[in-house]
């Protein structure tokens, strides 16, 4: 006998993944403009083909659990939902982990000066001026 909670959570969280998967897939330009505002061409670029291909893996997994809510048999339901709490509470601690040693990244680059943003604007148009002519007295 199969669980109808069963059928209704993979169903739904389907629906979702694939609708997000789809979205990052298709309109990842209008995400990515508010995203790499002021990056080189190509760094958008690989903005863009990343938002591309996570979107990807979201339809995939989206199509998964849609095959996955079909399945009857109860015990592999069971396993199935067993390895998906292991899976998003092993994504939850290693995003945190991840967020928490970016933020220390963050605030190690804002105490550099040599890798500012601001500090090699002003170093390059000190460097770009033209040098000033010695006269010499003759």
């Amino acid at each position: 006998m199969a669980s109808p909670g069963f059928f209704l959570i993979c169903v739904l969280h389907s629906l979702v993944a694939l609708t997000t998967g789809a979205l990052m897939m298709f309109y990842s330009a209008e995400i990515s403009a508010i995203k790499s505002q002021g990056s080189t061409p190509h760094d958008q670029l690989l903005i863009r083909t990343s938002d591309s291909f996570s979107g990807l893996l979201l339809v995939a997994i989206g199509s998964l659990l849609l095959m996955v809510a079909f399945v009857k048999d109860r015990e592999f339901q069971s396993f199935f939902a067993k390895g998906c709490m292991v899976l998003h509470v092993g994504m939850a601690v290693w995003r945190f982990c991840f967020e928490r040693k970016l933020e220390e990244l963050v605030e190690s680059f804002r105490r550099c000066p040599f890798l500012n943003p601001a500090f090699c604007r002003s170093a390059a148009a000190v460097e770009s001026s033209p040098p000033a002519i010695a006269k010499t007295e003759a």
